[in-house]
């Protein structure tokens, strides 16, 4: 790799540190392609990424960073995984990491702030972005739909007394 290709790694990861919701580090050593080919299907279906650099790279690119923290868990054979969504990219490698034991999370960030195993853990245990505009969106729309019912209720309260009236009457 020649210093051209070395400084647009660099100006990738930074562009990954600086516009992620999270990012997750891992170790996967032992894995096969076809579990990291996995791994990325799953991560890409969540709306993230996975990304594998050099340490030394990820490093610099990490110079300045929100998530400059994050540079001590960079040795070893080590993955990143990251979205723009806080939740997804945790909760894809929890996941993950549960059903295959050679992914193992080391920790991540948060915008500025950093996780370690738990904090990884907890984040993926939280709703995503998603769940989180369904519930606000049902919230919103109940009181509608209570207001719909109760002056539909009169109406339907009438026809069933004439339906009674008729009856009796014939």
């Amino acid at each position: 790799m020649d210093r051209a290709q070395k400084e647009a790694v660099v100006e990738e990861l930074g562009q990954i540190f600086k516009d992620s919701g999270v990012v997750v580090v891992s170790h996967y050593t032992g894995l096969t392609v076809a579990e990291m080919q996995d791994f990325r299907a799953r991560m890409r279906a969540a709306g993230g990424s996975v990304r594998v650099a050099k340490n030394r790279l990820a490093k610099i690119a990490l110079e300045g960073a929100p998530c400059a923290s994050i540079g001590d868990l960079l040795s070893g054979m080590t993955v990143l995984s990251y979205s723009e969504d806080p939740v997804a990219a945790a909760k894809v490698t929890e996941d993950f990491a549960k059903d295959n034991a050679k992914l193992v999370i080391l920790g991540g960030a948060m915008g500025e702030n950093a996780l370690d195993r738990a904090g990884v853990t907890a984040v993926s245990k939280m709703p995503s972005r998603d769940e989180l505009i369904a519930s606000i969106v049902g919230c919103i729309a109940a009181p509608a739909a209570n207001l719909a019912s109760a002056i539909g209720a009169p109406a339907s309260n009438i026809a069933g007394i004439l339906a009674t009236i008729e009856e009796k009457a014939a």
